[in-house]
């Protein structure tokens, strides 16, 4: 026993609780040798721990089991929250340092646009960047801005600028399907981003996107925001804001778009150029049902609306915008900024154009072509028609303004062929010549020009009358050497053509070019009683808010022709539609004088003709100057002519031309006829060459009466044409006065 107490004895440290044997005990690690029973290591047990009373010891938790998996996901998720919010506020402030001061900040002003108006008050065309006005929310279908917010931003009377949920399901649809289906962005960030930035996808973009949208939530109320962002956002075919798109789609104004139409647009928003109805009818169309099924969903139409609505037919919209009166509208858009500058504001013009004769001269004008012109060769035509005036009542620049939108009317130039012969014919009489002037249709040569006849016959002695009736080519020549070249020039400068003329003997066949705009605008005068016509189409300009920046001062024009020449020019333009080349030019029950015109090879055919309400031009050929199929000025021209003035004067009373009885015969206004016997006195006396005894020539007398140049006069014409000088009387036989001819 002594020995064994001298031992030093291991004491057992006891862990356990209730239920353990008491024989059972542990040894700890501090208790036991180590290193092969040697003394290091060796050192004082631990003081042991008293276990808990009624419990059993509990191990301590090393972070495992179901919530502590969320108490770390939680924790890190803090964490990562924490630093990418940091992050963002960072991106937000870098970003929104390199804008500009938000003080600065303010509203673009939007192209302006230009509403040309009709006579009536009707929308011609809206021009300018956009295509059409601004609406208030308000003025415009309530179907629109329903449609788009049911399909592009459902809650947007109820955030912020910014959609998280929006952007939270837009991201999570895209992440299903595996591609971008949707977008986040709201109708805000839309307006921002078309407003301010550029279209680039970048950080910085989208980060200043969402500031200005903060912005314009602050400054502007939500129905403001929406008029702004219908007005400005672009719908495809060049149509910027809902009235351009209407106006373009549906040939009418955004007020009065249906359920179906607006769905349509608001379709247009995802893809513009692809979804357009110009370009895949049945693609906006299937969009639209999209479209009609969000404002369902949201309330906005009921399922009987719907059903009306998917009944419709489907827009087909044409590749451009058609209707001859937008070669008017074009005419505006040209003259507008030499009248007022450079165009800052928005702008309403008021034209002189009539719609219905707009419609009618456009249907005549196809009509004609599509009956006529591939057998003839004849691929395009226009037509202007004039009031006394000079104010343009109709425009047609040629046969469909969606193919071709060059306005022949107004721009291009040609060659007027016998249409130019009123004037010579009318300087004629200035110089002292009568209707009842007698020349010889013979072969003519005017040093190495020898005009003829188009039929390539003679007619030997003819009265002036009768020859512009027939448009005989060698009296026309030799009009224009007796008065001199020079002088119906400047006629025809008086009247009102304005193109470059070359004073030489040809001109009296019509060769310098000229536009049927002022060509016809120069046989006004005629009509209206001897006063020049100017054309304009433009009547007034005045700003939105009722500003006028220009009227026009045509209500004084002056006196080109007198009165007499008026009437002796329309008694013998007369006989031209009775007895002559302009025979399909007329109209039952009306009065009318005009001329033809042909030009060499028939590249060209003219009719030019007026009643006592409208002067009106109509030209055919080919753009690219190939000859027509034996097509004259008093063929498709003046069956166009007819079919537009017939048209044109339906429900009006007739009424007699200027300086006529009706019939044709000249009245002087202002002098009283001369007795029948000194009349006749006066023919037996020109045909035999005597004046009361005394041996003079009559021609002679009427020049030396008017200063006129006389026949005889030693013109030398210009180099290019003139050698032989015409000399000798030109006598009037008296069968030709009494017959008339």
């Amino acid at each position: 026993m002594a020995g064994n107490r001298k031992s030093e004895r291991i004491e057992p440290s006891f862990q356990g609780s209730r239920g353990r044997d008491d024989d059972d005990f542990h040894v700890g690690a501090a208790d036991r040798v180590v290193g092969g029973g040697g003394r290091k290591g060796r050192g004082k047990p631990p003081k042991a721990e008293r276990p808990q009373r009624g419990s059993r010891a509990r191990r301590q938790p090393s972070g495992g089991g179901f919530f502590g998996f969320f108490r770390r996901l939680f924790y890190w998720c803090f964490v990562l929250g924490l630093w990418g919010a940091i992050g963002v506020g960072g991106l937000v402030l870098y970003y929104g340092a390199r804008m500009p001061s938000a003080t600065s900040w303010s509203i673009p002003d939007r192209p302006p646009n230009v509403k040309i108006l009709a006579v009536s008050g009707e929308a011609i065309a809206n021009r300018g960047l956009t295509g059409g006005e601004a609406l208030n929310l308000e003025n415009m279908s309530p179907y629109i801005p329903q449609a788009v917010i049911a399909i592009e931003d459902r809650r947007f009377y109820s955030h912020f600028g910014v959609d998280p949920l929006g952007l939270a399901r837009a991201m999570l649809t895209n992440i299903t399907t595996g591609r971008m289906v949707q977008g986040g962005s709201t109708l805000t960030q839309q307006l921002a981003k078309n407003m301010f930035l550029s279209p680039e996808r970048t950080l910085e973009r989208k980060v200043q996107e969402v500031l200005l949208a903060f912005w314009l939530e602050h400054k502007y109320s939500k129905d403001q925001i929406l008029a702004m962002y219908l007005n400005r956002v672009f719908f495809g075919s060049n149509s910027y804001g809902v009235e351009a798109a209407s106006r373009r789609y549906f040939n009418k104004s955004a007020r009065d778009v249906n359920l179906g139409e607006a769905a349509l647009l608001a379709g247009l928003l995802k893809a513009p150029s692809r979804l357009s109805p110009a370009r895949d009818p049945e693609a906006a169309e299937a969009r639209a049902q999209v479209v009609l099924g969000a404002m369902r969903e949201e309330g906005f139409v009921t399922d009987t609306e719907i059903k009306t609505a998917m009944s419709q037919t489907p827009a087909r919209a044409k590749s451009y915008w058609s209707g001859a009166q937008h070669y008017a509208a074009d005419m505006v858009m040209a003259q507008l900024p030499g009248m007022i500058g450079d165009i800052t504001e928005d702008l309403i013009i008021d034209t002189t154009i009539d719609l219905d004769l707009e419609k009618k001269a456009d249907e005549a004008i196809t009509a004609i072509i599509d009956k006529e012109g591939a057998k003839s060769n004849a691929s395009q035509a226009a037509l202007v028609s004039i009031d006394g005036t000079g104010a343009i009542r109709a425009l047609v620049g040629g046969r469909d303004y969606a193919e071709s939108q060059f306005d022949r009317a107004s721009k291009a130039k040609r060659q007027p062929g016998s249409a130019f012969k009123p004037f010579v014919y009318a300087a004629a009489l200035e110089a002292g010549r009568s209707p009842l002037s007698v020349r010889n249709d013979a072969p003519v040569k005017i040093g190495k020009w020898t005009p003829e006849n188009y039929d390539q016959k003679y007619r030997g002695e003819v009265t002036l009358s009768s020859a512009l009736a027939n448009s005989l080519n060698t009296i026309a020549a030799q009009l224009v050497m007796e008065v001199g070249p020079d002088e119906v020039v400047k006629l025809a400068r008086r009247l009102g053509i304005e193109s470059e003329m070359q004073a030489n003997a040809s001109i009296a066949l019509g060769t310098s070019e000229v536009t049927l705009v002022e060509l016809t605008a120069a046989y006004a005068p005629f009509m209206n009683g001897g006063y020049k016509a100017t054309p304009h189409i433009i009547r007034r300009i005045s700003t939105a808010d009722g500003r006028v920046l220009y009227e026009n001062t045509y209500d004084n024009p002056p006196r080109v022709l007198e009165p007499n020449i008026v009437s002796q020019m329309n008694g013998m333009m007369m006989r031209v539609i009775t007895e002559g080349t302009g025979k399909n030019a007329r109209i039952p029950g009306w009065p009318v004088a005009g001329k033809s015109g042909t030009t060499q090879s028939f590249r060209d055919a003219l009719f030019v003709g007026f009643t006592s309400n409208l002067t009106t031009g109509v030209w055919f050929g080919n753009d690219d100057g190939k000859s027509m199929k034996k097509v004259t000025g008093g063929g498709l021209p003046a069956k166009a002519w007819s079919q537009f003035m017939i048209a044109a004067h339906e429900g009006l009373n007739p009424s007699p031309l200027f300086g006529t009885a009706g019939g044709g015969e000249p009245v002087v206004e202002g002098t009283e006829p001369a007795p029948e016997g000194d009349q006749l006195f006066d023919i037996i006396s020109r045909t035999l060459g005597t004046d009361g005894g005394n041996t003079r020539d009559g021609q002679a007398v009427a020049a030396e009466q008017t200063g006129a140049v006389p026949l005889d006069d030693g013109l030398v014409p210009p180099a290019d044409v003139g050698e032989q000088r015409q000399t000798g009387t030109r006598r009037t036989t008296l069968l030709d006065v009494l017959l008339g001819g």
